[in-house]
């Protein structure tokens, strides 16, 4: 058996470092920029197209999609909207 959290302790430092939270946040951009590429291709578009539904350029888009940028929360929605898709938020049990 193999102990990917020991494995991932020794690479990052112990949870909750400020090297573990930087990792964190990249694999969370890069799981979003995953979710959002596919979600375009679900919905038929190029990245030209969703580009200009956006207001934005290919090349934004492309960088979003690799996680090489995050999209502001304003661009997010628009986004999510050109897909025609959109974003509910719930409660979660406390």
């Amino acid at each position: 058996m193999y102990d990917i959290t020991a494995h991932l302790v020794e690479k990052f430092g112990p949870i909750g470092s400020e090297t573990w939270k930087a990792e964190e946040d990249r694999a969370w951009e890069e799981y979003n920029a995953d979710i959002l590429r596919e979600a375009r291709k679900e919905a038929g578009l190029t990245q030209s197209e969703l580009a200009k539904r956006i207001g934005a350029d290919k090349a934004y888009v492309s960088k979003v999609e690799h996680g090489r940028t995050v999209p502001t929360v304003s661009t997010f929605y628009r986004i999510v909207a050109a897909l025609g898709m959109q974003v509910v938020l719930t409660k979660l049990p406390m």
